[in-house]
């Protein structure tokens, strides 16, 4: 039978949409594989059709019904992979009529359900991170700092020394695990499968995270077990402008504007701010007299009851008085191609990975705002150790 790898992201359009380019990659260099993307329908994460070139099969599984305990974003997410097991079960199993299944390539938020179908069918099972190596690292060493530590992180006001990465401040561990709750076990969970998979694989590069590459490598992160092989396929980066053919405005406007003269702000596909956060930012672009491009979204959910339009977010007379020398977009821009335009001269991050791989390949610097997730440990990574980004100084207000 024909060989064939199934790829099996979460249900997240930033997860889904590098582990999409690494499936052109392993045609590219494997051209005779037979590539299949199991995509949860669960949760909405519009992967555009686009992404998936017609050589690549796409199952879409069952909707599962979710319990009416999730209402956050991480309990959707986790109980909608875990219901899922089901329909990966059977899925592998159709897939595997036709194919001899090489190997599953689950992304890293499916690691705790998913290896138990995947081992039990006997398929090879790697795990595809997209995260940076250094936050890996963090997530590996994970038990073991379980064991040393028995207050919660986000309560030590600790250096924690974690192999291959600057010390990091206890605060800035990823978020999941700053308090020990269900999320924590969860990840805990994720951190001691992981030592068990054939490999795994991290959308990173070698010349920019070398030190925790090397340490993960060496074994450092995983004291008690032996560390599966990692394979480094990085930047996998999507490139593109929009989903349909036209050029959107942003960019012709970026075309009217000087070289390496423009600000670019953008927060990632969750990054939101309160009323008075945007207020305060629009209020510092405005004094600094800096050309800017501002991807604007909404403010939480418990300011929805508000107008949404540009001019109700913004104080008054801001997009008048800035006309000339800045654009506000709602909710979306291509990224990519913002960064990769000529005017573009900095570029003010949320600090996802995604978004960080993407202003490295641009050659573009960064000022470093995170805002969940690893985001406070990716800043300390690109401040302290790739020296890639400067640290927006944060008040204990926000603002």
């Amino acid at each position: 039978m024909a060989e064939a790898i199934v790829i099996y992201p979460a249900p997240l359009l930033t997860h889904q949409t590098p582990m999409a380019e690494f499936a052109k990659l392993l045609l590219t260099h494997h051209p005779s594989l037979s590539i299949h993307i199991l995509i949860a329908t669960t949760i909405p994460s519009q992967l555009p059709s686009s992404a998936i070139p017609p050589n690549i099969t796409c199952h879409y599984l069952p909707a599962v019904d979710l319990p009416p305990s999730s209402t956050s974003p991480l309990s959707l997410l986790f109980d909608a992979i875990r219901l899922n097991n089901p329909n990966l079960r059977r899925a592998l199993l159709t897939i595997s009529n036709n194919y001899t299944l090489n190997a599953v390539i689950f992304d890293f938020f499916c690691t705790r359900f998913a290896f138990e179908v995947v081992s039990d069918l006997k398929i090879p099972a790697y795990c595809f991170c997209t995260i940076a190596a250094g936050s890996l690292s963090s997530l590996l060493y994970l038990p073991t700092l379980h064991n040393r530590f028995t207050e919660n992180f986000q309560d030590l006001n600790v250096l924690v020394d974690i192999p291959g990465v600057p010390p990091i401040p206890s605060s800035d561990m990823p978020s999941p695990v700053l308090k020990r709750n269900e999320w924590y076990e969860i990840f805990l969970n994720i951190s001691t499968c992981l030592p068990h998979l054939t490999g795994i694989i991290v959308n990173t590069f070698e010349c920019l995270e070398s030190k925790a590459i090397k340490a993960i490598r060496d074994g450092l992160c995983v004291p008690e077990y032996p560390t599966p092989p990692l394979y480094c396929i990085g930047p996998s980066i999507a490139y593109s402008t929009a989903d349909g053919g036209d050029v959107p405005y942003c960019l012709k406007w970026l075309d009217s504007q000087p070289s390496k003269s423009v600000v670019f702000l953008c927060f990632g596909s969750s990054g939101s701010f309160s009323m008075q956060q945007i207020k305060e930012i629009a209020v510092g672009l405005e004094s600094s007299g800096q050309r800017f491009l501002w991807v604007l979204k909404n403010p939480p959910l418990e300011d929805q009851s508000l107008d949404q339009d540009l001019n109700s977010l913004l104080p008054q007379g801001f997009l008048e008085r800035t006309k000339e020398r800045g654009l506000v977009v709602k909710s979306w821009a291509p990224q990519t191609a913002v960064l990769n335009h000529d005017s573009i001269g900095g570029f003010i991050t949320h600090c996802g990975w995604n978004s960080v791989l993407e202003s490295v390949c641009a050659g573009v610097p960064m000022l470093a705002w995170p805002l969940h997730a690893e985001q406070r440990l990716n800043r300390v990574l690109m401040v302290e150790e790739m020296k890639i980004a400067l640290p927006m100084v944060e008040s204990e207000t926000g603002y």
